[in-house]
C-alpha cells in the first residue's frame, strides 16, 4: 500500500493558501484526493490569481475556507499539512488539532512521497541563522555546470512538490524530475519534518532568531538539528559549537576558520594569503574568490563540504567557485561614482547576519577608513548586546532608524533617525573616500517595508541618488 493511498478516505487540510500552499494543493488535486484549504485572510491570494470561483474550477475535489481558521474543519482533520509561516500555537490552532491528527508541512510531505519512490532523488539539506541561500544558490550553481541534474527547493526556490509534478516546475531546468533535489530549510520546516534522508545535511551557524516564535535559543538549536538524523553525513560549522551534531556516532565533516584537519575543510596562511584548504591541500586563495569577507569563507567552505559529500570533484569544484558572484542583498556592492563603499545586507534580518558582516567586511576595509552602520527595523524580541564588541573593536559609526531603532542607540550608541532617507543622507554626511557604508540592519523590514528586497532597492536607489553610479 503506497503513502498516497492512504489518504483516500482522509480528511486533508492545507493550512495557508499562500504559494506553499496552492503547491500543496496542485499536488493533492493531481492525486485525486479530496481537501480542505483554510486561511485566515479574507483575501489571500495575490491579484488575478484566484477568486473562489475558479479555484473551485481548477480544484474540484477541495473545499475553500478563508475568513478566519475554521476550528471545524481542523478539529476533524485527520492530516494537517501547515505552510511553514502559520505558527499553530500562536494562533491558537494546536489546541483544536485532534490527538489522531498527523501535523506535516510540504517538505516532510515530499520526502515521505520521495522515499516511496523506485527511485528516490538524493538531497542536500541545509539550515543555520545565516547563509543558506547563498549556500544552496551556490551549490546550485556549481551543480549546473558540473552537469548535474539538480534543483533547488525548500524555502528557496520552486516549491518542493512542484518538482514531483514537472509541468508545474517552471524553473526547472530538465523537463523531467531532478536527480539531486537541494534544500533550503527553515527552522519553520524543520519543525514537521522526520523522513528525509539526505546524502548530507548542514547547521551552518546559530544566532539569535525567530525568538518570538520559538522562545528560547535551547528551542531554537533543538529544532535546527533536526535535520542531522534525517542524513547519513553531518557537515558541521567548527566555528559555533551549536551546529554540532549531538551523535557521535554520525559520520561528520567539519569546516571552519582554523587550519583544518585531515578530510576536514578550513582556512590557513600560505606564503603570506589566507586561503581555502582541504587538509593540507590548498584550495584557492581568499582574494581570488568575488565574495568577500570570513563569513562568505566559511559559506564556500560549507558548499565544498557538502559537494564532496555528494561525491562532486573537488578540483571541478574550486575551479568553478569564481564564476559564483552572490545573490542580491546579501553583502552585495553598489556601483558608485564616489569612493565610497556602500553596500547592501538588507539580507541581514537578525544580529548574527550583522555580527557576520561586520567582522568578515571590516577585515577588507584600509586601517584610516571608517565603518559607518544602519541598523534598525522590527527586532523580534533579539537581543542586540552582542553587536557592541563588534562595533567597538571596528570603530564603527552607527545610524539607526525604525521599530527598534531608540533601543539599538541607548544600547549601542549613535544617531537615531526618521527613515532610510534619512539614514542614507547621514552617511552621506559622515562618509569620505575610502569608507565603507554598510546596511545590515539586525532587523526584519515588516515595520517600514513589505519585505527585505523592497528595503534593499529603496537604499540602492538613495544611494545612486547621493552618490552616482548606474
Amino acid at each position: 500500500m503506497t503513502l498516497l493511498s492512504t489518504l483516500k478516505d482522509k480528511r486533508i487540510v492545507v493550512l495557508g493558501a499562500g504559494l506553499t500552499g496552492l503547491s500543496c494543493a496542485r499536488y493533492l488535486h493531481a492525486q485525486g484526493l479530496s481537501f480542505t484549504v483554510n486561511d485566515s485572510r479574507e483575501k489571500p491570494f495575490a491579484a488575478g490569481q484566484y477568486s473562489e470561483s475558479n479555484f473551485q474550477q481548477d480544484f474540484s475535489h477541495a473545499k475553500l475556507v478563508t475568513g478566519c481558521w475554521c476550528q471545524e474543519s481542523i478539529a476533524l482533520a485527520d492530516l494537517i499539512i501547515a505552510s511553514p509561516g502559520i505558527d499553530l500555537h500562536s494562533s491558537g490552532i494546536h489546541s483544536w488539532i485532534n490527538d489522531s491528527c498527523q501535523v506535516i508541512g510540504d517538505v516532510e510531505l515530499f520526502c515521505q512521497v520521495n522515499n516511496a519512490r523506485v527511485n528516490p532523488m538524493a538531497i542536500l539539506a541545509v539550515t543555520g541563522s545565516n547563509g543558506k541561500s547563498t549556500v544552496v544558490s551556490m551549490l546550485a550553481y556549481l551543480a549546473k555546470v558540473l552537469g548535474e541534474n539538480a534543483q533547488l527547493g525548500g524555502n528557496i526556490g520552486q516549491p518542493v512538490l512542484d518538482l514531483l509534478m514537472p509541468e508545474q516546475a517552471t524553473d526547472m531546468v530538465h523537463s523531467s524530475q531532478p536527480d539531486l533535489v537541494i534544500l533550503e530549510l527553515s527552522s519553520f520546516q524543520l519543525e514537521t519534518m522526520n523522513s528525509m534522508k539526505a546524502i548530507a545535511a548542514s547547521v551552518l551557524n546559530l544566532s539569535d532568531d525567530h525568538l518570538d516564535r520559538h522562545k528560547t535559543m535551547a528551542n531554537y538549536q533543538a529544532i535546527k538539528q533536526r535535520i542531522y538524523p534525517q542524513a547519513k553525513i553531518a557537515v558541521i560549522n567548527r566555528d559555533d559549537q551549536a551546529t554540532v551534531t549531538l551523535d557521535s556516532s554520525q559520520q561528520m565533516i567539519s569546516f571552519g576558520s582554523d587550519k583544518p584537519t585531515v578530510g576536514n575543510f578550513g582556512v590557513a596562511g600560505e606564503a603570506g594569503e589566507q586561503a581555502l584548504r582541504f587538509g593540507e591541500q590548498m584550495l584557492i586563495p581568499l582574494d581570488k574568490l568575488p565574495l568577500a569577507g570570513m563569513h562568505n569563507a566559511l559559506n564556500y567552505l560549507a558548499v565544498l563540504a557538502l559537494g564532496y559529500s555528494a561525491g562532486w570533484s573537488l578540483s571541478a569544484m574550486v575551479e568553478n567557485l569564481k564564476g559564483f558572484s552572490g545573490l542580491a542583498h546579501r553583502c552585495q556592492l553598489i556601483e558608485t561614482n564616489d569612493d565610497i563603499a556602500w553596500i547592501n545586507d538588507s539580507k541581514a534580518t537578525n544580529v548574527g547576519a550583522t555580527l557576520a558582516a561586520i567582522n568578515g567586511l571590516s577585515q577588507t576595509k584600509a586601517a584610516d577608513s571608517q565603518l559607518i552602520l544602519i541598523l534598525g527595523g522590527e527586532g523580534k524580541g533579539a537581543d542586540f548586546s552582542p553587536l557592541s564588541k563588534a562595533i567597538n573593536e571596528s570603530g564603527a559609526q552607527v545610524i539607526a532608524l525604525g521599530k527598534d531603532g531608540s533601543q539599538i542607540v541607548e544600547l549601542l550608541g549613535g544617531t537615531l533617525v526618521e527613515s532610510l532617507d534619512d539614514a542614507v543622507a547621514k552617511a552621506h554626511e559622515l562618509a569620505t573616500a575610502g569608507d565603507m557604508v554598510l546596511l545590515s540592519p539586525a532587523c526584519a523590514s515588516i515595520d517600514m517595508f513589505k519585505n527585505y528586497m523592497e528595503r534593499g532597492d529603496k537604499y540602492i536607489a538613495l544611494v545612486h541618488a547621493v552618490a552616482g553610479g548606474a
